[in-house]
């Protein structure tokens, strides 16, 4: 499977962005705790979603995928707690189980979990909470067990401002007698999301969204509907693909405030932006060239990591020379390899890449190393002359819901070659 991708498109048009992957998996992994079935609706058609439903089926939980786009989860019928290895290791994510199954169960086994190589991501944090709420923490052999008669309040302070160990420890303390408060806790939307999600079944968490979460824990949680957030990462890929290609489009299904960190830097690169309730209109005249400025990534409310590839593909058109810092994964500059095979000029020196901006770039066959690296080529071959093949097509659909299919709305000369896997569960 490969993208066959015409440069020198501008675009113009309206997309929707849907939901976004980041919330909903962790929401449902933290279905798991509902004292019923539950109905998320705005769930991405993304193969992570696939991989997450695979895990929670895995564990004895019925998911359905609805006519509407909604899916159905029940986890009355969860009979194991250790989540299947073959979807564990295709996806991190897939460690937010081990939360909900220690609350309802006082216990969970898993391997490792697995995703894209972007540098150390180790899940030390996440254990430090399980272990302070009163679980005995058990690695062996590639795998990790914890177990607690009765999971207790605390205070916990995480060392960084990790999302993953947030999120687990917020739903692992759910049900733990007393209070637990969470000090030092990452405050990205989709924390937000999750709780107001675990809120809706019935749990008592204030603070998702500052550094300090309070957590009081209650004896059930109940079911329930719920729509999850915009994708934030999408917006911003979408708002980059014009910076790349060049036109105007309106993106709808914005939350504008969470991007506020990406539309500060493309007003400095010159960008046209107007911002509205839930959507924003982003635009370049093809004629007008982007104007080169720096970056470092930071957790939220800072520039976010899953854009600065993105990022670096507009700047790598730019007028002049920027500094892209890479605060959160140090190897997530691996994609400007094959930027560079395409005519970009890139130098990177461990968390830092200087970009000096060309005024075009060349169509060739290339491959995604991974999620946000690959959308980025895909936007860099937006601006290439010629054609260019792109492989490694599973990385980006993990994340994007038909990125092709949404570029070539707005004019993209874009399509898959080969036979596409279907990305919508039955």
């Amino acid at each position: 499977m490969r993208l066959k991708i015409t440069g020198l498109n501008p675009l113009s048009g309206l997309v929707k962005i849907g939901g976004a992957k980041n919330a909903a998996l962790k929401v449902m992994a933290a279905s798991l705790l509902a004292g019923g079935s539950c109905r998320l609706m705005g769930i991405p058609k993304i193969t992570d979603v696939n991989t997450m439903a695979d895990v929670l089926r895995g564990l004895g939980a019925t998911v359905d995928f609805q006519q509407d786009s909604s899916i159905l989860i029940d986890p009355s019928g969860v009979n194991k707690l250790e989540p299947p290895e073959e979807s564990v290791i295709k996806m991190r994510a897939s460690i937010q189980v081990m939360g909900p199954l220690l609350a309802r169960f006082g216990y969970v086994r898993t391997r490792q979990p697995g995703g894209c190589d972007i540098g150390p991501r180790p899940i030390d944090l996440h254990l430090k909470g399980f272990s302070a709420l009163g679980a005995e923490i058990k690695k062996e052999h590639g795998y990790i067990s914890a177990k607690a008669s009765k999971l207790k309040g605390t205070e916990i302070l995480l060392d960084v401002p990790s999302v993953g160990a947030t999120e687990n420890i917020m739903t692992a303390a759910c049900l733990a007698e007393g209070i637990t408060v969470l000090r030092n806790a990452a405050r990205e939307p989709e924390i937000i999301d999750e709780q107001n999600f675990l809120n809706r079944l019935g749990a008592n968490i204030k603070g998702a969204g500052t550094d300090t979460i309070k957590i009081e824990g209650v004896r059930e949680l109940k079911a329930t509907e719920y729509t999850i957030i915009p994708d934030r990462i999408e917006a911003a890929t979408f708002m980059l693909a014009i910076a790349v290609a060049g036109g105007e489009a309106l993106i709808e299904n914005v939350i504008v405030e969470h991007q506020q960190a990406l539309i500060a830097k493309l007003r400095e690169t010159g960008m046209e932006l107007i911002e509205g309730d839930n959507y924003v209109i982003v635009g370049r005249p093809v004629e007008k060239r982007l104007k080169a400025t720096n970056i470092r990534t930071l957790p939220y409310p800072g520039f976010p990591t899953d854009v600065q590839p993105q990022f670096v593909a507009a700047m790598s058109l730019a007028e002049g020379t920027s500094e892209i810092i890479e605060g959160v994964f140090p190897l997530r500059f691996k994609y400007t390899e094959e930027l560079t095979r395409m005519g970009a000029k890139a130098t990177v020196d461990g968390k830092l890449a200087i970009i000096t901006g060309v005024p075009g770039l060349h169509g060739i066959k290339l491959e995604a190393p991974d999620l946000r690296g690959g959308a980025a080529l895909v936007l860099a071959a937006l601006a290439g002359e010629g054609v260019t093949e792109l492989k490694g097509l599973k990385h980006i659909d993990r994340g994007y819901e038909d990125l092709p299919g949404k570029l070539r709305l707005l004019g993209a000369s874009i399509e898959r070659t080969g036979i596409r896997k279907e990305l919508q569960a039955g």
